[in-house]
């Protein structure tokens, strides 16, 4: 009960007691204790709030109130049951008000204020570019309704919803974009930022599966065909020749390629499998790369401005539209398989053709991996230079 409280302000509180309950004349507030609960009353305020609170000792003999709600939103049997345990909690050296602090300070931790946190966070792991971009890009512009939702408060519905809007205009990108933020959430938990990953388990807009495309003899010339001198046109083209990943090679720079020995070497900050990795170039390749006009303090083979090339998309529509039926619904991705299985087509063996493509699977996986570390460089030269015969003589 507090201190030197006025008889007529303790009251056995009952809904008609309570609701009588009105400030006296000069009053702007007004607290009344219940005679039931010592310790548990309501203040009025003259703008007509009507809330719940508890008086809870401190330390020292000193005390301080604590707001458990509105009157007008809870019973009197619902406070005083909160108040009951509220104050018990504080009898047991508890905070009665740790828990709606902890709330207000998650309420202030919005999705967007901590994009550029988790951003940080991989470019130290060392992602790569290609990837860093893919993270910022899903993030800050398919997730951008989500930027000033307390990251707390984000439910699977309001995910679900904002997946299904972005696979009306691509299903794949919807579901790209959910991964990604299932790993930021991820993330989140293991900093103490969330209890839950409400992206968990989501449905996927598209059905996985695995994909097997391999262009035929004919479609392949169509493509190396359909090619302009233009970066797009380039970058297909090796490729067709190298069997490397499209990021791989549309993130080319000048400042890895040995002119003199007509190598390309690759960091392993820029392979999906973290090796470096040596290309022996063959002729049509280091030809084409002779056709790429420098630009004056830019290192990136293709493309303008600060980064490596962008546009495939719309590159790629050109392509096919260029194409017509003469080649089925493909990908890029479709000519490191098909380059791949040309190469044992041919007779290259199969850990050559693994070490040209810088696959870590097969003979190079697990333990054969880890101590067969040949890089075949003279086998790999040999091999490129094959498949290169073979498409030139297909054309």
């Amino acid at each position: 009960m507090p201190r030197r409280a006025e008889a007529e302000n303790v009251i056995r509180f009952t809904k008609t007691a309570v609701a009588a309950l009105t400030l006296r004349n000069g009053q702007s507030e007004r607290t009344a204790w219940d005679l039931e609960v010592p310790g548990f009353g309501i203040r009025i305020r003259a703008s007509g709030n009507r809330s719940w609170v508890i008086r809870a000792p401190r330390s020292g003999g000193d005390s301080r109130l604590h707001t458990i709600g509105s009157a007008n939103s809870i019973d009197l049997a619902s406070a005083r049951r909160t108040a009951r345990e509220k104050l018990a909690e504080t009898a047991l050296g508890g905070d009665p008000t740790k828990a709606r602090r902890e709330a207000r300070a998650q309420a202030a931790v919005t999705f967007g204020s901590l994009i550029d946190r988790y951003v940080a966070h991989k470019e130290a792991q060392g992602r790569r570019g290609a990837t860093i971009y893919g993270i910022k890009n899903h993030l800050n512009n398919h997730w951008q309704p989500l930027h000033d939702r307390p990251l707390s408060a984000i439910t699977k519905a309001e995910i679900a919803i904002r997946h299904r809007e972005i696979a009306a205009d691509s299903p794949h990108a919807a579901d790209r974009a959910l991964s990604i933020l299932s790993t930021f959430f991820g993330w989140a938990m293991r900093d103490g930022l969330v209890d839950a990953n409400p992206a968990a388990n989501a449905n996927k807009a598209t059905v996985p599966t695995k994909r097997e495309r391999v262009l035929t003899n004919a479609e392949l010339v169509a493509v190396w065909r359909e090619c302009r001198d233009d970066d797009y046109g380039r970058i297909v083209r090796l490729l067709i020749l190298t069997g490397l990943r499209l990021r791989e090679v549309a993130g080319m720079r000048w400042s890895e390629i040995n002119r003199a020995t007509g190598h390309w070497d690759i960091p392993a900050a820029r392979m999906k499998n973290r090796r470096p990795h040596d290309v022996p170039l063959p002729a049509a390749a280091l030809a084409i790369l002779a056709e790429v006009p420098e630009q004056a303090g830019r290192d990136f083979v293709f493309g303008s401005g600060e980064g490596a090339f962008s546009g495939f998309s719309k590159a790629k529509k050109a392509m096919d539209k260029r194409l017509g039926s003469s080649v089925g619904k493909w990908t890029q991705h479709d000519l490191r398989r098909t380059t791949d299985t040309g190469m044992n087509s041919i007779g290259i063996l199969p850990h050559i053709v693994e070490a040209v493509l810088s696959h870590v699977s097969g003979h190079r996986a697990g333990v054969a991996g880890i101590y067969n570390r040949a890089k075949y460089l003279p086998e790999r030269r040999d091999a490129l230079e094959r498949w290169e015969k073979f498409v030139f003589a297909l054309l």
